[in-house]
């Protein structure tokens, strides 16, 4: 999968540096990817929240924190939408973010 924009990631994980380890290890994973379906997600992220409008939440570090991206299956392509804390989370909405 094409992944849209890292840079995202790592304005993040500048902020708060105890998410790198976890964030690259996603983006890693998620680069090697060939999801076709959200059930191709669920199978390699059992807590992930599939969601409206092609969104996915998923827990990072532990569940401290949360990321959400939207997937084009059909071009293979995820667009990280949001990535934050659980009380930023709480203000956005993630199914049009």
């Amino acid at each position: 999968m094409r992944i849209i924009a890292r840079s995202t990631l790592r304005e993040f994980w500048e902020i708060h540096p105890n998410a790198e380890h976890s964030l690259k290890a996603w983006y890693d994973e998620a680069s090697r990817a060939e999801w076709n379906s959200p059930t191709d997600i669920k199978t390699i992220y059992r807590n992930a929240s599939i969601i409206a409008n092609n969104r996915v939440v998923l827990n990072i570090k532990g569940n401290d924190y949360h990321l959400v991206v939207h997937v084009r299956y059909d071009i293979k392509i995820i667009f990280i939408r949001f990535v934050g804390t659980h009380s930023e989370y709480d203000n956005v909405d993630a199914t049009t973010i």
